[in-house]
């Protein structure tokens, strides 16, 4: 079988780690009985918290956090693959990790990702963020095997303001991704304006499926988020939505047949070539470098 149920989970997180920790919990109950055998959940899953000092004074390391222990139990009691969008972590020198974490049917940790694009903009209205202030970037794409069908699925990993970068998605396709995901805390202003449109050219452009929990509506810490979970063909069209930015689920069906379909009919990953742009090199997958000489395509680093 080439087919498994997806599940985005959509959340309003708070301040309070365990809390969240039990919303999150009750959110995969409901997956799981929507039949749901890869539950993704958006970025910040464990506290949305914009005060640094509040932030810190309840941030854990990784193996402490109440999500990522409550991810690993949930994963073996029901034999699924849970895919935290990413949760806060207390790296032990100041700074703070925007973390993936990948939980297969065992509990077992599979991977991880960091984000690696720091959402750093200034904003109509007086929005501005600073991730890089508390954050630090991730330096490694995300590219994983998951055992969510026979013979497993490659998943392409990425976190909010990463799908801006549509060579980080290109990256990952051309190293077998059948699945981007890009879970979530988008502002409602870019929100409105972007989500949907991005979300679909990056599984357009790809020819992949895109999976992006998200976050959704007036948070404890003042910020408001788009909400909207989405779950996107290879075709670009909407399978799942939670439409609105209430907490919730929304769930597809994955028949990864569908990404070689698609990539048959619209064969860009294999048309794409490499030019020159003034005095630089581009490659197939946006990588730059001198124009003069051989190039070789970085094989991407596998998620750990």
């Amino acid at each position: 079988m080439t087919v498994f149920r997806a599940a985005v989970l959509q959340m309003r997180s708070g301040t309070d780690p365990e809390a969240n920790a039990r919303d999150f919990a009750a959110l995969v109950e409901e997956a799981v009985a929507a039949g749901a055998t890869y539950v993704q959940s958006p970025e910040m899953t464990n506290m949305v918290q914009r005060d640094r000092a509040g932030l810190m004074a309840k941030l854990k390391r990784e193996a402490d956090d109440p999500v990522a222990k409550r991810a690993a139990d949930l994963a073996r009691a029901h034999g699924i693959t849970i895919h935290v969008g990413s949760i806060a972590v207390d790296l032990g020198d100041g700074r703070v990790a925007n973390r993936a974490l990948l939980f297969g049917p065992d509990g077992q940790r599979l991977g991880a990702y960091d984000k690696i694009h720091m959402f750093d903009v200034d904003l109509d209205n007086g929005e501005s963020w600073r991730e890089s202030r508390t954050y630090r970037p991730g330096e490694t794409a995300g590219i994983i095997d998951l055992p969510v069908a026979e013979g497993g699925a490659r998943f392409g990993l990425a976190i909010c303001y990463d799908m801006r970068f549509p060579h980080l998605f290109r990256e990952e396709a051309m190293a077998g991704a059948e699945v981007l995901t890009a879970p979530a805390a988008f502002t409602r202003q870019t929100g409105e304006a972007h989500w949907h449109v991005l979300l679909r050219a990056r599984a357009i452009e790809n020819g992949a499926f895109v999976i992006a929990a998200a976050q959704g509506g007036i948070h404890e810490d003042g910020r408001e988020t788009y909400g909207h979970s989405l779950i996107v063909d290879p075709w670009g069209r909407v399978l799942a939505e939670v439409d609105g930015d209430a907490p919730g689920i929304a769930v597809a069906d994955i028949d990864l047949a569908r990404v070689s379909e698609t990539r048959a009919k619209i064969p860009n990953l294999k048309n794409a070539r490499a030019f020159d742009a003034g005095n630089r090199r581009i490659t197939v997958t946006g990588a730059i470098g001198p124009a003069e000489g051989a190039h070789s395509q970085r094989e991407p680093e596998t998620a750990s």
